[in-house]
């Protein structure tokens, strides 16, 4: 990789959490290098509201976020991706749609706090531990050498990015 500025898709089913905390989060501390976008396989068409209020509440500006299809970024031209990470199971064990730019991918599943049982706040900790596992994933990933890492070498640290636990994230 040459270095200079990434589109990174991140999917995920319902683009409802999960990825669309993973485009917050890239498009905030991407530091113009990077630059998030995401969708879903099934979206579900709006954004979850606890995923929404912790973004808020840490400084995401959520006007332009939305929930779409992955057909989205399927069908068109404009945006070349560089790099497709899914951030849940199911999605990384679909077919998904072929996108412009040749991008390489990686699955970093994390747990899916919309799913998370309990009283209200066991819930949004999940959300935030979401987030957490999320922030610290991007963080490794845009500290990677992209300019002496050749395309192997890259695959390989996308890959072990993905494997990294809950613990070892702490």
């Amino acid at each position: 990789m040459s270095g200079g500025t990434y589109n990174v898709l991140f999917l995920c089913r319902a683009n409802s959490a999960r990825s669309i905390m993973a485009e917050a989060i890239l498009k905030k501390e991407g530091h113009d290098h990077f630059f998030g976008y995401s969708a879903g396989s099934h979206p579900r068409g709006e954004i979850h509201p606890y995923a929404r209020e912790l973004l808020e509440s840490l400084g995401h500006d959520m006007a332009k976020f939305s929930s779409k299809d992955m057909e989205t970024y399927a069908g068109q031209d404009e945006i070349k991706f560089d790099f497709v990470f899914t951030v849940c199971d199911a999605t990384a064990n679909e077919d998904c749609p072929i996108f412009p730019g040749s991008p390489m991918t990686a699955h970093w599943g994390v747990p899916d706090p919309a799913g998370a049982e309990g009283s209200e706040a066991e819930k949004r900790l999940a959300f935030a531990e979401t987030y957490r596992m999320l922030r610290n994933r991007i963080s490794i990933f845009t500290s990677l050498p992209f300019k002496s890492l050749d395309r192997l070498s890259l695959q390989n640290e996308l890959d072990k990015i993905g494997k990294i636990s809950s613990s070892e994230e702490a």
